[in-house]
């Protein structure tokens, strides 16, 4: 009886040939097609690393909850419930670290291929079956980056940094002040080493402390 051929040197295993499934995607076999027919989705899935704006986004493999009900209608598969995902990024006004989680909303219409639907909107207007399968990524992607602020900040009432120190103005005492130095007396005050108000406390033009009878 001859013997079952050996694989080639360096060639992939059957599995490793074939694509990874893509936890995003959802068969509909399962749901059918026959109008009111529902099926109850709940799945934790790894977000991408695209899903952000300049100052806030979902970190890269953060977890993506999804609470989904996908219902068969007459033109397509409707898909609702709500989206839960953590973002973090940094504070607008104070760059101070924040950390969130967004719980969102979500209805949205995969449409059948020949479907008016999908026969009388644009190409980027409505979602489609692709087969039997739906791909869940764009439409969440979408929903959370839509809902990320383009100026996050960490306290509604944050009041940034203080623009001669760059501390936090909420770490700082109420008094917090600087005194500005007239930069004519810069030099002299830095020479002497006193502080500008203890040697040129008066107005420039008008006789100074220390020499009372100067014109």
């Amino acid at each position: 009886m001859p013997s079952a051929p050996q694989p080639r040197r360096g060639a992939a295993a059957p599995e490793a040939r074939r694509p990874a499934a893509d936890p995003w995607r959802v068969d509909l076999r399962e749901l059918g097609r026959r109008a009111g027919s529902m099926l109850e989705l709940q799945r934790t899935l790894p977000a991408p690393g695209d899903w952000r704006v300049e100052l806030i986004g979902v970190p890269t493999g953060a977890d993506v909850r999804l609470r989904l009900r996908l219902e068969s209608v007459m033109e397509g598969v409707l898909v609702s419930g709500e989206v839960e995902v953590p973002v973090a990024g940094s504070c607008a006004r104070c760059l101070e670290p924040i950390e969130d989680t967004l719980e969102l909303d979500v209805q949205e219409l995969f449409a059948y291929a020949g479907s008016t639907t999908e026969a009388t909107s644009e190409e980027d207007e409505v979602r489609t079956v692709e087969a039997d399968h739906i791909d869940l990524e764009p439409m969440v992607r979408d929903l959370v980056v839509l809902s990320l602020p383009l100026a996050p900040t960490c306290d509604e009432d944050c009041a940034g940094l203080c623009a001669d120190c760059g501390q936090r103005l909420d770490d700082l005492p109420a008094d917090h002040t600087h005194e500005v130095l007239d930069p004519r007396w810069a030099g002299l005050a830095e020479r002497f080493g006193a502080p500008p108000a203890d040697r040129f406390a008066s107005e420039p033009g008008t006789p100074g402390t220390d020499n009372p009878e100067e014109n």
